[in-house]
């Protein structure tokens, strides 16, 4: 069978790399508790071998930026200048799953949190955010394991989408205010560079708090100067991976439970955009009949 069990013997610890018994609860190396995964690590090892978290993202991604323009090409057309090169039409990622004020407390699709960071606003807006996920997540994914890699991003993402929204209630002035719609993945990478600024604190590694710091300065900075950049879900976003980070234990290798519950996350951000579709649906037809 696909899924046999392994009963007895060593497995490949999926944190560290040591060998460890099959039926161990602890790693010695890392202390990853049952590294073994009750006799499926290895078929789970085998599964995800070749398809990092990263290419599944990657992959994510440009499926929803691909669907959007197929539902309304003739939004390109209505690009004007480099930043929103090549954008899909604002009502096609509202039905895909948008997030912002408007889609939260205006619609009442508090589930957006979580379908957002798989939607984009252009071509470059695309390309930079996988750009840093490669960059980042397989940084992240080593100090923390992929299990908590996966949940670190999704809910630093949601956290970000939130505040955001919320801001956006504040009657603030110009580049302080809160989105009204808003997608993208920054939010979520803006979390695993707070949860590298937790792993650099826990564990007294100054030089990784102070590479954080000044890529989140230049982050605010270019966020501060740019038009149309989401500060607030950054700014959430950072806050959200550094705290889901810290209650995650960074000075204790990765869990069994881990990889489940981020295996969870991913299963809603995908319920999140299925609801969104079938919620938008009827708003997105009446919008383009009318």
């Amino acid at each position: 069978m696909f899924f046999k069990r392994q009963t007895q013997g060593s497995v490949v610890c999926p944190t560290c790399g040591r060998l460890v018994g099959v039926q161990d609860e602890k790693c010695f190396g890392c202390g990853r508790s049952r590294p073994g995964l009750w006799g499926f690590g290895p078929a789970v090892q085998g599964i995800t071998r070749n398809l990092s978290f990263a290419t599944v993202v990657t992959y994510g991604c440009i499926g929803m930026y691909a669907v959007a323009i197929f539902l309304n090409p003739q939004a390109l057309a209505q690009s004007s200048g480099i930043f929103s090169l090549l954008s899909p039409g604002g009502l096609e990622t509202f039905l895909l799953g948008s997030s912002g004020a408007a889609p939260i407390f205006g619609y009442g699709r508090w589930w957006t949190v979580f379908s957002a960071t798989w939607l984009h606003g252009g071509l470059l807006h695309i390309g930079f955010n996988l750009y840093w996920l490669r960059r980042m997540s397989d940084e992240v994914g080593t100090l923390f394991g992929t299990g908590r890699l996966v949940i670190i991003y999704v809910l630093a993402g949601a956290v970000g989408f939130l505040g955001t929204a919320v801001m956006a209630l504040f009657p603030l002035p110009g580049f302080l205010q809160g989105a009204g719609n808003t997608v993208g993945a920054s939010a979520s990478l803006c979390g695993l560079l707070g949860a590298m600024l937790a792993y650099g604190r826990a564990h007294k590694d100054w030089l990784i708090q102070q590479n954080v710091r000044s890529f989140a300065i230049s982050i605010l900075i270019f966020g501060l100067l740019m038009p149309g950049i989401d500060n607030w879900a950054h700014i959430f976003g950072f806050l959200g991976g550094y705290l889901v980070a810290k209650a995650l234990k960074p000075l204790e290798g990765e869990g069994a439970i881990h990889p489940i519950i981020g295996g969870i996350l991913l299963v809603v951000s995908l319920l999140a955009i299925i609801a969104s579709v079938i919620h938008g649906l009827p708003i997105y037809n009446a919008a383009k009949q009318g």
